[in-house]
């Protein structure tokens, strides 16, 4: 009898592979190099499609009617608000080839292996809770216009098609995204010029939004862009660690500007036409398009959501995986996507009454976390830039290792950055109460707080090292 060598992993027959049709088993385990696929170009659609709907419209939307903007300020803060989470998604997708683990997962290096729990499960809410209602609602809406199905019915075939792909499974994912681009791009384009024949770019709304305006624009879009970043690598971690580095970080960061960019500067000009009175805002979207067109975009709209929300429910299993709990067999990735999916729809349900304040609220409240949580993790990828790939691998699953200035910067940036300067409709902070032109810049804050204490506490902290030594130099 004879063993393989350790080396020859990449010669085992991969069990999953590139298997489209096959309910994905893989956890927040690292992904053997046998069953390493893909390219990085299959991020770029991953990452357009899911953007491109009625979720991303209504940034274009509430920036100029709700913050007061005109078309070209709004489109100012839209597209540098977008520019920026674009670039840290790209950054973070490179965790996936290198690590084969969730992004969630990664986030033990910067919050320790229990502290990574607080923000693993933050994101399975917002993800799988959050992000999953809100665009089953804009798609229910779409169906309910479409159709005349009343709401609730509309919701559950649209969750219960956002759930299947989830099901299924990363690669079903994938191909999903493939297939779906084309469709939404070029209905969303045609949507875009005739919105543009009929929009009133010079106008503006009355309500003098200013810089405290642009700040809430340039906020929500970049609250929108980065509320991705949590999930990055839970999308590249199949790729073999050999994929081009600049390939891994251009892809997710282009397909997911240009897609958000496009979609958010189309909703910012519909929001320059009178709607109708009383309409959805759906229907409000599409109420100045012909009738053909105006149903491919609610079909589109259907279409969209249910891309957005596969990555969401299957990101939000990813993070719960990422947890390190010790969960019974039956509750596996897949088991988790149908319960995470059956917690959004209920949220869902709730918000089908006022959807639209409950949208502004959400796009927000989910920067105020991402902001910090993304400051001391882009810190902590900079401090680790020299230590050995093989001696971080193996700190990934030591149960032991704890890194409290992480948690402590994370929990220190929301608590500056939310009470001096959150501008929620039910609370608003000391400082945009005192000056109301500073608008809500929490995220900006949380972020710089959070990645310039953790750099501080990190660096001053020597007791701080890694648990696992390599064993030779």
């Amino acid at each position: 009898m004879t063993t393989a060598p350790a080396d020859s992993s990449t010669a085992i027959a991969p069990a999953y592979g590139d298997k489209v049709i096959a309910v994905e088993t893989a956890g927040s385990e690292p992904i053997p190099d046998a069953e390493r696929h893909g390219t990085p170009l299959q991020l770029l659609w991953t990452w357009a499609s899911p953007n491109i709907e009625f979720a991303t419209v209504y940034i274009g939307v509430i920036s100029v009617l709700f913050f007061g903007l005109s078309f070209w300020q709004a489109t100012a803060a839209l597209l540098l608000g977008t520019a920026l989470g674009s670039l840290t998604q790209g950054i973070l997708s490179l965790d996936g080839p290198r690590f084969g683990v969730p992004q969630m997962a990664i986030g033990r290096f910067a919050f320790g292996y229990r502290g990574n729990l607080l923000p693993s499960g933050v994101n399975a809410l917002v993800a799988g809770v959050g992000w999953f209602a809100v665009n089953s609602v804009s798609a229910a809406f779409a169906l309910n216009t479409l159709t005349d199905l009343r709401p609730l019915p509309s919701l559950l075939i649209v969750v219960a098609a956002e759930i299947v792909i989830g099901f299924i499974g990363h690669n079903f994912v994938h191909a999903f995204e493939k297939y779906a681009f084309p469709a939404l791009a070029v209905i969303f384009l045609l949507a875009g010029v005739w919105t543009f024949k009929e929009a009133n770019l010079g106008g503006s709304s009355g309500a003098g939004g200013g810089i405290g305006g642009f700040l809430l624009a340039f906020s929500t879009a970049w609250g929108y862009a980065a509320g991705w970043n949590p999930g990055a690598s839970d999308y590249s971690r199949y790729l073999p660690r050999t994929a081009n580095r600049l390939k891994t970080i251009v892809y997710p960061a282009v397909g997911l500007f240009v897609s958000i960019a496009i979609v958010a500067v189309i909703g910012a000009a519909s929001a320059t036409i009178v709607a109708p009175e009383g309409a959805t805002p759906t229907a409000a979207f599409t109420g100045h398009l012909p009738g053909w067109l105006s149903n491919l975009v609610l079909l589109a709209i259907i279409l969209g959501a249910i891309s957005a929300n596969a990555l969401n429910v299957y990101s939000s299993a990813m993070s719960i995986t990422s947890l390190g709990l010790k969960l019974p067999p039956w509750l596996g990735r897949s088991a988790i996507v149908v319960l995470a999916g059956v917690a959004g729809t209920a949220a869902a349900w709730a918000s089908l009454s006022d959807a639209g304040h409950a949208y502004e609220a959400f796009l927000l409240v989910i920067a105020y976390w991402v902001g910090p949580w993304l400051g001391v993790v882009l810190v902590e990828r900079w401090l680790q830039a020299r230590t050995p790939v093989d001696e971080l691998a193996a700190r990934l699953n030591d149960r032991a290792f704890s890194n409290w200035p992480g948690i402590a910067s994370l929990l220190i940036g929301i608590a500056v950055s939310v009470p001096l300067f959150s501008n929620q409709e039910k609370y608003v902070g000391w400082v945009p109460e005192k000056w109301a032109s500073f608008g809500d810049i929490t995220c900006l804050v949380g972020f710089v707080v959070s990645a310039g204490l953790y750099w501080v506490l990190r660096k001053s902290d020597r007791a701080v090292q890694p648990t696992v030594q390599p064993t030779s130099a």
